[in-house]
């Protein structure tokens, strides 16, 4: 399974009922498994960024469609980050010339 660093941004929308975040997160829980993704944490930060959550998919396609529902309910946009474990990062390296 890939991982993957969603960093997050309230809509406006998404802002206007904010008291619902965490119900909506539970619910995006929920549907990740429909496309083959796992939630692994969901932080609520301060700064840039209203939201950070760790995914795990299957592939890229599962997470770019898992990505692309969520964003399509509106209440929030995400930048997408592909992260690697220190195993995977090893391999890498091991193709570096």
């Amino acid at each position: 399974m890939a991982t993957y660093i969603s960093l997050t941004r309230l809509t406006d929308q998404g802002m206007r009922a904010v008291k619902d975040t965490t119900q909506r997160a539970d619910a995006v829980k929920a549907l990740a498994g429909k496309f083959g993704a796992t939630i692994k944490d969901i932080c609520w930060t301060l700064g840039q960024y209203d939201i950070v959550v760790v995914i795990e998919s299957q592939d890229e396609q599962s997470a770019d469609a898992f990505g692309l529902s969520i964003g399509a309910l509106g209440n929030t946009r995400s930048e997408t980050l592909r992260a690697f474990s220190s195993e995977e990062m090893k391999g890498v390296l091991t193709r570096v010339g």
